[in-house]
């Protein structure tokens, strides 16, 4: 696994496949759920980015849709949340039983530790716990405060620099600094980066770093190419029409020509932004546990999104 801070914008994947594990939306095969989960298929690499909110939201799906997991080592958590962290235990568990080293590395941004309480002074603690039972069975988390390359042409952003004020979270949470504790603005989101001849592939799990940000941030810090596929949650369920504009109007800028709708990023969403960008059915959709982004035939997002 090479770890390199300096970008080799000559590393170009050639074959890709990112297939949804758990979203909202789902038709004939699996349960769906408010959270993100996605198995991505890289040049022989394999890794799974996120885990799904319930338990066993993912395992089961990944019975139904008959996907493996137990060869993959590696697991990339986008954030502390639980919408995307809480298949992890169990997953890992499930797998053990069946490879050793299934899902014992995982990567996360610096920061997704941080200690947390809710406005009420709750503790919030999840994360604690995780890393402790992670940790206590054989687990390594690795954590980054910088874009770092996972596998020749395979990226991950770190945490994202804040350029524009996308305000993509609910404000209900503090999370302690050195200055004290402040409001909990996500620090440790992050996304993955896939470099191909065709542009950049971006999976994002809720983007809570804002869209536009984390396009523009990997643009800046991999490769300064046109944005061929995003796909995952970039949370704009709640923009009004105006930010929406705007939002699309950055896309446009970035040259985006498959956009995969999931989680929160909301329907509706969705749909206002394929009709901005002026993408077909075929390039933008919602989307669905199973849809898959395949490098080589673009977007199925599955019968009920298309």
């Amino acid at each position: 696994m090479t770890l390199c801070a300096q970008p080799d914008p000559s590393h170009r994947v050639r074959s890709l496949r990112v297939e949804v594990l758990s979203t909202m939306l789902t038709s004939d095969v699996g349960i769906g759920e408010w959270g993100f989960s996605a198995v991505v298929d890289v040049d022989g690499h394999r890794l799974l980015f996120d885990t799904g909110d319930r338990p066993d939201t993912v395992l089961n799906n990944i019975r139904e849709l008959k996907v493996d997991l137990a060869g993959i080592t590696d697991v990339v958590l986008s954030h502390n949340h639980h919408d995307h962290t809480g298949g992890f235990m169990t997953l890992r568990r499930a797998l053990l039983q069946r490879n050793p080293a299934a899902l014992s590395r995982a990567h996360v941004g610096k920061g997704i530790f941080a200690a947390r309480k809710a406005d009420d002074g709750r503790a919030l603690e999840f994360m604690a716990t995780t890393r402790r039972d992670f940790e206590t069975g054989g687990g390594h988390f690795i954590e980054y405060d910088h874009p770092v390359e996972l596998w020749n042409g395979v990226w991950l952003t770190g945490p994202v620099p804040r350029k524009y004020p996308e305000r993509n979270w609910s404000g209900h949470v503090q999370i302690q600094t050195p200055e004290g504790w402040k409001e909990d603005t996500i620090p440790e989101d992050m996304s993955l980066v896939i470099n191909t001849d065709r542009g950049l592939v971006v999976v994002s799990g809720c983007g809570h770093a804002g869209i536009v940000n984390t396009l523009e941030y990997a643009r800046a810090a991999i490769r300064n190419a046109p944005i061929h596929a995003a796909l995952g949650g970039f949370h704009l369920y709640q923009l009004d029409d105006a930010k929406l504009q705007w939002t699309a109007s950055k896309l446009r800028e970035f040259g985006v020509a498959n956009f995969l709708g999931a989680h929160c990023t909301g329907i509706e969403s969705t749909y206002k932004i394929r009709e901005l960008l002026g993408l077909a059915r075929s390039a933008a959709s919602v989307g669905s546990v199973g849809a898959v982004f395949d490098l080589g035939t673009g977007l199925d997002p599955g019968s009920i999104a298309r």
